[in-house]
């Protein structure tokens, strides 16, 4: 699966991460646990395994967002396609290892009639957590990374 390249609003960002690539997808794909980590994301229910068909509700925003995997390709991509107020986004995530630790590619596109309204607005808020999920991602897989070392 593929972000909408053509969608009102698309967001896209990298980031480097000083921790093995293994935990960084285990950080990342323990969705019921991104709220102890990711300020943003207030709650989670998973409805299944880590697998494509699972559905998942989160509430970050204003908003509870209603998600289901796509592709999950362990340690290496997991993407989803999510609803909430009329917008429709997929979110697709990349990991690689880099230089002694992991290099993390994230894409998301929204589209639906409220983005097409307030299209610009929109995608600074989706460009602003993009960035934001990233640094936090980091810093989660970075804090595990070191404790792990001690």
């Amino acid at each position: 699966m593929e972000i909408d390249a053509s969608a009102p609003s698309v967001a896209r960002g990298e980031i480097e991460i000083a921790a093995p690539l293994e935990l960084v997808w285990r950080v990342l794909t323990d969705i019921a646990n991104w709220p102890s980590w990711n300020p943003d994301v207030k709650s989670v229910s998973l409805e299944g395994p880590l697998a494509a068909g699972t559905r998942f509700r989160w509430k970050a925003g204003p908003g509870t967002i209603t998600s289901t995997l796509q592709t999950v390709d362990p340690p290496h991509r997991i993407d989803w396609t999510g609803k909430t107020f009329g917008i429709k986004a997929v979110d697709v995530y990349e990991l690689e290892p880099h230089e002694g630790g992991t290099l993390v590619r994230t894409a998301e596109s929204w589209d639906g009639f409220p983005v097409r309204l307030f299209g610009r607005r929109l995608t600074k808020t989706l460009q602003e957590a993009t960035d934001s999920g990233l640094r936090h991602l980091k810093l989660e897989a970075e804090r595990q990374a070191t404790a792990a070392a001690t």
